[in-house]
């Protein structure tokens, strides 16, 4: 090249032309021709190679180089033919004492700097999708980590471009990087806290992307959709998103409910409130009630069988109504639950099953229900839920038992004018008095 130029100088001076006019007319040709074969190559690359590239990505079995053309790593690559071009014969064309070599050389390496910042990027994006797309990760919060080595890849590439336009080693920044940490962590202190949660978030797979988290200080409750370098999005059920800086995860408590989904079971935990003055022993009118419910058959055969001997070992008399073991329609009631409950379908028997007494209150004997179904989707556990307990408040009436509630507003209306009436009729003249 450098000698083309040469024998196209001593021609334009075999024209006429001056030693300094030929000089700069050749250098003027030589540049223009080097803009011209950027551009080509420019053109070939996004015009020919990336069409093939893409084509053959197109019909290849793996889907790897199909992420890599959808987040436009090859398209970024293209770019480097223009700089590789004017790189390589930029020293040519402008001679290899020219002042503006120097000018040349920064640009050729700013611009591939930023090339490379652009395709790591691209890389980067096309293993996140890679990972999210895949069986194994896709619950794996990568973005953060993506996010991290972009932000470290960025400092770098600003230290390189620094270096390069003020002429110093890039050995000199970074040695005077010490001096400036303390405004580098003010300025990035959510990015770094961020990167640090992240990891500590990642590596005890503490949150996942889809999981259902409940963090009530940050009005949280819904799920995971985004798991960045510095914030963690949250939709709501109500369809809202809060957003959660990443190390308040660390910092502040919060509940994940992906244990309910892996294990299968979603808990019940709820009170029938029993009024204490309905409780009481059963007599033989409520026993025959019973015997006719077939899943207290079994229960009473068994529960009745035992009573019977171990009062005819005591020989107790029960004459006496505090003598002995007796049914009691509380107690019958809650075995009549646990039946109703094994039987149950949609009740998982493999985890917690209790139908417990909890300690009075002033508001009855509470029956806590503590059982967990085998369908954890919110709708049909709420369905399983409600119809067990309609069934066991519409079935407490046979067992003479009567649920607590609050006196309303109808309640003391009722009683109220129950009283009047009574009142009135006490205040009307006795009739035989009148026929005196």
């Amino acid at each position: 090249m450098e000698a083309l130029i040469a024998d196209f100088i001593l021609w334009l001076q075999t024209h006429g032309l001056t030693p300094t006019q030929a000089e700069w007319l050749a250098r003027a040709s030589a540049i223009t021709t080097m803009i011209l074969l950027a551009i080509a190559a420019n053109w070939i690359a996004k015009r020919i190679i990336l069409r093939a590239v893409k084509s053959v990505a197109r019909f290849t079995s793996v889907t790897w180089d199909d992420v890599l053309v959808e987040t436009g790593v090859f398209t970024r690559l293209s770019h480097l033919a223009p700089a590789l071009v004017i790189d390589a014969l930029g020293p040519v064309v402008l001679g290899e004492t020219s002042e503006s070599l120097g000018l040349l050389e920064s640009a050729t390496s700013i611009y591939l700097t930023l090339i490379g910042l652009m395709v790591l990027h691209a890389l980067l994006n096309a293993v996140q999708l890679l990972v999210g797309r895949s069986t194994r990760g896709a619950h794996i919060p990568v973005k953060g980590f993506m996010q991290a080595i972009m932000l470290i890849a960025t400092l770098v590439a600003g230290i390189f471009i620094l270096a390069t336009l003020m002429g110093k080693s890039p050995v000199y920044f970074l040695s005077g990087l010490g001096a400036v940490t303390a405004i580098i962590i003010l300025v990035f202190k959510d990015a770094i806290l961020g990167f640090v949660a992240g990891i500590q978030i990642s590596v005890n797979q503490m949150v996942r992307i889809g999981d259902w988290i409940e963090m009530p200080k940050a009005g949280a409750d819904g799920d995971v959709i985004d798991v960045s370098l510095t914030t963690v999005k949250v939709r709501n059920w109500d369809k809202t998103i809060t957003t959660i800086p990443t190390y308040s995860l660390i910092s502040d408590s919060f509940k994940n409910w992906r244990g309910m989904f892996e294990t299968g079971g979603r808990r019940i935990k709820r009170s029938l409130f029993i009024d204490m003055r309905t409780v009481r022993f059963a007599d033989e009118k409520l026993l025959a009630d019973w015997r006719k419910i077939r899943l207290l058959k079994p229960y009473l055969a068994q529960k009745l069988a035992e009573i019977a001997t171990e009062n005819q070992q005591r020989d107790v008399d029960l004459g006496v109504l505090g003598n002995g073991r007796r049914l009691t329609n509380l107690g019958t009631f809650r075995a009549y639950c646990a039946a109703y409950l094994c039987a149950h379908p949609h009740i998982h028997q493999d985890m917690t099953f209790l139908v417990r007494q909890l300690q009075p209150t002033e508001h009855g004997v509470p029956l806590e229900i503590y059982v967990f179904t085998n369908d954890t989707r919110w709708a049909v556990y709420e369905g399983i839920q409600s119809d067990i307990f309609d069934h066991f408040l519409a079935i407490i009436g046979q067992f003479d038992l009567r649920v607590f509630q609050t006196p309303s507003g109808y309640d003391v209306g009722t009683a109220v004018e129950s009283l009047r009436n009574q009142r009135a009729r006490s205040t009307l003249p006795d009739s035989s008095a009148r026929v005196g």
